[in-house]
């Protein structure tokens, strides 16, 4: 007897359903998710699926492929609805919208620990005392507005330790960016003050400022402080210098989130603007996944219920289309937010034109999208006639590795594919063997792939994931790639092509050549296209592995000895340095004169004494 599928097999279960809220899930013949969805009423839901027609080319598929289907009931739509997007999350399902991002937002911060407060860019969890003020759009944009509150206020940026150790001012306070509180050139009431004006600059109230440093330099001027004077002039000039160039900022909008979505072509754009202060923070696009013929309002409420996952949404959300279910999305929010949030779709006004301004912009980036994404497909297509693959690559994965003279070793990896570099797919490996030859690139090679690909069978053995490339790139010629052979082979991974990318005899730029187990080396035209693309992919990798590696360097050349030492804190080390002038003099002194710096009890000079000469 067959076993039923498609409409049939979704009638049978209407039998068990009754009308309450919930979740459901529909399942193809392997078990794996296809699509995930919320019902008011279930039974009432699930039975649209079980008609034979009237549905569109996505959902019949999707019902076609549907072998099993699995239910939740919740007590409130509501619950089904957080229930559905944490399963969407966590399960990926071909069918369903998905956001494809894993960037946190970044913020201001405000630090208040110390008396003379820190301003500095900050991501992710908001654990550290101070005001947060944000999110902004991107790093940039939180590096321009710290920029102009630097010009401004003249607030701090340095760590709290680098502001304990100064002893006169820095640079920052020669080119006016900095009050320097660390050598007492302010006080701090007045900083105090400092600080109050850049919140309120950054609450969007900078015209009050303005009116205030106006009366304040001429104060200064009728009591003849002239330097005092020229130096409140030069505030007021950047302060109106960031007022112009934030002419675009709206006026009547003091704190929203600007979502504008644009479908074309099976493909999605999102583009979303943050207001807050009345000051623009700054634009990001996303490009969610869809899963066929989607309307505007599921993809715009699948974004809304993703995007605001983990991220507090403002008190007013402006959209170019209302989600499926206005009411229901904005209580899951406001329950997030633990206020009220306001989901409008304006028609006219101010608030219609930064929609119609956001809009605009998700309709051009998508369209630019779409044009790279077909180039990006020709290149992929020719590169599979080039070196005879079965198909175009859908994950390319390139490796590298940097050294110098053997030292800080690092081997690094990227990803490329149909919609160019995947960034978030990049990986470094600090090369761990003791046993591998200070510069042996093929130990530094097994080692990455080793690691790389052990991690693949563990998790993702049956290859059900995206994570497995179709192709992989390594820099070097016909050794490296044999290298590289036997390498999968000894893991069993052996139906993965290998191409090796080597310069030619004159070691020329256009002059490669490429390598592939058990075949004749050959090079590509000089023209041809696929050229340049191995040739950025090569370059890119290149870039990667040479900046981890010099992070790893650098992070090396900084450490200091007396960090190994148990114990040895902070205020230790900045004692013992100030003593002894170097951690090498630390490593030389006698337990007497170790026992002479303030801080150091008999028992911790001991154990500094015994850490540097159980090593000699």
């Amino acid at each position: 007897m067959t076993a039923k599928t498609g409409h049939a097999l979704i009638h049978d279960y209407l039998r068990s359903l009754d009308r309450s809220p919930g979740v459901y899930r529909m399942l193809d013949a392997q078990g794996a998710v296809l699509y995930v969805g919320k019902a008011r009423d279930l039974r009432a839901r699930v039975s649209n699926y079980a008609r034979p027609t009237g549905h569109s080319a996505r959902i019949a598929r999707m019902i076609r492929e549907t072998c099993s289907m699995m239910f939740l009931t919740t007590r409130t739509e509501t619950e089904a609805l957080l229930l559905e997007q944490n399963l969407i999350k966590q399960l990926k399902p071909r069918y369903n919208v998905l956001l494809r991002d894993d960037k946190s937002f970044p913020n201001i911060l405000v630090a208040k620990a110390h008396e003379f407060p820190q301003i500095k860019k900050h991501r992710g969890a908001k654990s550290e005392k101070g005001d947060y003020y944000g999110p902004f759009a991107s790093a940039g944009a939180v590096n321009r507005t710290l920029n102009q509150l630097q010009r401004v206020f003249l607030l701090r940026n340095c760590t709290d330790a680098v502001f304990e150790s100064r002893t006169r001012p820095c640079l920052l306070y020669q080119i006016k960016r900095c009050s320097a509180p660390c050598v007492d050139r302010i006080s701090r009431q007045d900083y105090a003050g400092l600080v109050r004006d850049a919140e309120r600059f950054l609450q969007g109230k900078s015209t009050d400022i303005q009116a205030r440093l106006a009366e304040e330099m001429a104060t200064a001027s009728a009591d003849m402080e002239y330097e005092r004077a020229a130096a409140l002039r030069d505030r007021i000039k950047a302060l109106t210098a960031v007022q112009s160039v934030q002419a675009i900022n709206p006026r009547g909008v003091a704190e929203a989130d600007i979502v504008a979505l644009h479908i074309e072509g099976g493909q999605a754009c999102v583009q979303v603007f943050f207001i807050r202060g009345n000051q623009s923070w700054g634009n990001r696009d996303f490009y969610p996944r869809l899963g066929g013929a989607e309307s505007h309002d599921e993809v715009m409420q699948a974004f809304l219920m993703q995007f605001y996952d983990d991220k507090p949404p403002p008190r007013m959300i402006l959209l170019s289309h209302p989600p499926e279910d206005p009411e229901l999305t904005a209580d899951v929010l406001g329950e997030r937010a633990g206020r009220k949030v306001e989901l409008l779709a304006p028609q006219r006004g101010e608030k219609f034109e930064l929609v119609t301004n956001a809009l605009r912009n998700a309709r051009e980036s998508l369209a630019r999208r779409m044009s790279e994404s077909a180039a990006q497909a020709r290149l992929l297509e020719g590169l599979a006639e080039a070196f005879g693959l079965p198909a175009a690559p859908r994950r390319i994965e390139v490796y590298d590795n940097s050294h110098i003279q053997g030292s800080s070793p690092v081997g690094g990896m990227i990803v490329a594919g149909p919609e160019g570099y995947v960034k978030s797919q990049y990986r470094k490996f600090n090369i761990k063997g003791t046993e591998i030859t200070p510069g042996d690139d093929f130990g530094m090679m097994k080692e990455v792939l080793t690691r790389r690909f052990q991690r693949l069978l563990k998790e993702d053995p049956n290859r059900e994931g995206e994570t497995w490339p179709d192709l992989l790139l390594i820099d070097g010629g016909a050794g490296q790639v044999s290298a590289v052979e036997t390498i999968l082979t000894e893991l069993g991974v052996t139906d993965i092509p290998i191409i090796g990318v080597a310069k030619g005899v004159d070691r020329d730029h256009g002059k490669e050549e490429f390598h592939r187990p058990g075949k004749r080396p050959f090079a590509l035209r000089m023209n041809d296209p696929v050229l340049y693309f191995i040739q950025r992919l090569r370059d890119e990798a290149h870039r990667w592995a040479i900046g981890t590696h010099r992070a790893r360097r650098s992070k090396t050349a900084m450490a200091n000895p007396l960090d190994e030492v148990a114990g040895i804190g902070a205020a230790r080390k900045r004692a013992l340095l100030a003593h002894f002038g170097s951690a090498k003099a630390v490593g030389r002194a006698g337990l007497p004169d170790l026992q002479a710096v303030e801080g150091i009890s008999a028992a911790m000079a001991q154990k500094i004494y015994d850490h540097f000469h159980a090593k000699a």
